[in-house]
């Protein structure tokens, strides 16, 4: 029997294996990397922050890559530290600063070689792994049908992220190897019992950064499912848009809408950045006397005006309004109105570290405006969907001097996250992105 090479069963350090693996091995490694695997070797002191699980291995901890001829964008490569020892595998990219993608720690692959260097395997495996998931989490169930299903890094999949909504898959691909490897993740998710349609949407300015041509991401968006479907959350069902924002609907905030819906029984309820109206919808659902949402776009206004009907809402209880929420705040402060209930959910003002001091500007002088709007002894919820002010773990102090300038004294009541289906790896924080806090303002 043909010996593997003996740079490979070095690499993956599967010498202790049965015989049978390490053919199935090379069978693979002949079959799908005919040239040769290249070997991307890190400078001395920098592995061990990926041996931890971050996955993105950026240019500036790489000192050499072994191989000829180069490895292409896409290609699978073996990850070194810096005496050579390997510590997993993962994809390519030659324009990226994040030159590899780690897909496979090499205790990984050598506990579980089936996908060892086998990308259609170990996507059939890591999605497979996520529908049992969120089936343990209770997900679809007959009064929740939209839910994501893949949370890029949460699920090891660093790049991709899938959300369900009834029948229809939305996939939002962020990185080169997402598209390279479109077959294999469309076919996959065929193979889920109650997906019927796939809608791919591209992340346009981020592929950018990942050397895709933007002409070649429109060439394959041919939509084949339609552009508006239903969906039911805790009961509350939902017309949406697969066109809108992200990818149609924000799934995360499921808990925190249903959080509302406890604590706005006989409310007045302020609902800002309300986009198809998950948080405002939820407010009438628990009693709310008064429900008032505002949002800059009119499709989402259509949509949200749609959802109140849908579900035979008395539409003397909601309203929605067009109007910026910063220029809409001002103006109720001078008319010195104020609700019993505030949320506000603005959309992302801090996309990088780079903006985050502007952008903590704006959270402040937004959150001033909600605080002077929210009755004495009342309650506001605020977000940021920013990922580098939840990482940075500013947001508490934001609040703070946002209070400050307001004339108002807060008391944290509740923080949270996105909900449950959106897993995030410990080991790599920057997939956290969600912060909802609950203050009572006084």
């Amino acid at each position: 029997m043909k010996q593997v090479p003996t740079l490979l069963m070095k690499s993956l350090s599967l010498c202790s294996l049965p015989p049978a693996t390490p053919s199935t091995l090379h069978h693979q490694i002949v079959h799908h990397q005919p040239k040769g695997v290249a070997k991307v070797v890190l400078k001395k002191g920098k592995a061990q922050l990926f041996k931890d699980g971050n996955p993105m291995v950026y240019s500036g901890a790489v000192d050499r890559i072994i191989g000829r001829p180069p490895p292409k964008t896409g290609d699978i490569v073996l990850v070194a530290d810096g005496t050579e020892k390997p510590i997993g595998w993962g994809l390519y990219n030659s324009v990226s600063m994040f030159c590899v993608r780690l897909m496979q720690l090499q205790d990984e692959a050598t506990s579980d070689s089936s996908c060892a260097l086998n990308m259609e395997k170990l996507l059939e495996t890591r999605i497979d792994s996520a529908v049992e998931l969120r089936g343990s989490l209770g997900l679809p169930s007959v009064d929740t049908n939209a839910y994501r299903l893949i949370n890029s890094e949460g699920d090891r999949l660093s790049g991709l992220i899938i959300d369900v909504f009834g029948d229809v898959a939305v996939v939002a691909s962020s990185a080169a190897w997402v598209e390279k490897y479109r077959p294999e993740i469309e076919a996959c998710i065929r193979k889920i019992d109650h997906i019927n349609h796939i809608n791919w949407r591209p992340s346009v300015d981020i592929l950018k950064e990942d050397g895709i041509n933007v002409s070649d991401i429109k060439e394959v968006q041919s939509a084949t499912c339609p552009e508006r479907t239903k969906i039911m959350e805790n009961g509350i069902a939902y017309t949406i848009s697969l066109k809108g924002q992200k990818t149609g609907f924000y799934a995360d905030q499921r808990e925190n809408r249903q959080f509302i819906s406890r604590i706005s029984g006989g409310q007045k309820v302020l609902d800002l950045c309300c986009y198809s109206g998950g948080f405002a919808l939820n407010a009438v659902r628990g009693g709310a006397l008064d429900v008032t949402g505002v949002d800059s776009s009119l499709p989402a206004l259509e949509l949200a005006k749609e959802n109140v009907a849908l579900n035979n809402m008395d539409p003397g209880r909601i309203s929605f309004l067009k109007q910026d929420a910063t220029d809409f705040m001002k103006g109720a402060v001078l008319r010195d109105e104020s609700w019993d209930v505030v949320i506000i959910d603005p959309p992302k003002l801090a996309p990088s570290k780079k903006v985050l001091h502007g952008a903590s500007g704006m959270y402040r002088n937004l959150n001033s405006l909600a605080m002077q709007l929210t009755k004495r002894g009342g309650l506001l919820m605020t977000c940021s969907c920013s990922g580098a002010v939840t990482q940075s773990g500013i947001f508490l102090r934001i609040l703070q001097g946002a209070a400050s300038t307001a004339g108002r004294k807060i008391t944290v009541l509740r923080q949270a996250g996105a909900a449950c289906d959106h897993p995030i790896d410990p080991s790599y924080p920057e997939g956290a992105y969600l912060s909802n806090v609950l203050l009572r303002v006084s």
